[in-house]
């Protein structure tokens, strides 16, 4: 599945690459990965409500389990998107001068 796909069925406002940055590519970069970020502790937050609610009895267990499902996809993502910059990094630390 490609990434926009799963960034699009995760919602939340991140960034893909159809929605083009306004400003430096440095500013879109650091903003793209500061709301990615914002989605990882935002979805957190969600399951945790869900979570709250199920145990309250005033919520659904589906609903807590596809939130704890949806928190766990945009934290993946995320490490994902981390490894591959770390990997891109290194590459380019290798290269010779």
């Amino acid at each position: 599945m490609a990434i926009e796909a799963v960034i699009g069925s995760i919602g939340h406002g991140l960034p893909t690459a159809a929605t083009p940055q306004a400003g430096s590519g440095a500013d879109g970069f650091a903003q793209s990965l500061g709301r990615l970020v914002s989605a990882v502790e935002s979805t957190g937050g969600e399951a945790n409500q869900s979570i709250g609610r199920m145990l309250d009895g005033t919520g659904d267990v589906h609903e807590a389990m596809i939130a704890l499902q949806r928190a766990d996809m945009t934290l993946q993502l995320t490490v994902q998107i981390r490894n591959k910059l770390v990997s891109a990094y290194q590459e380019i630390m290798r290269m010779p001068i």
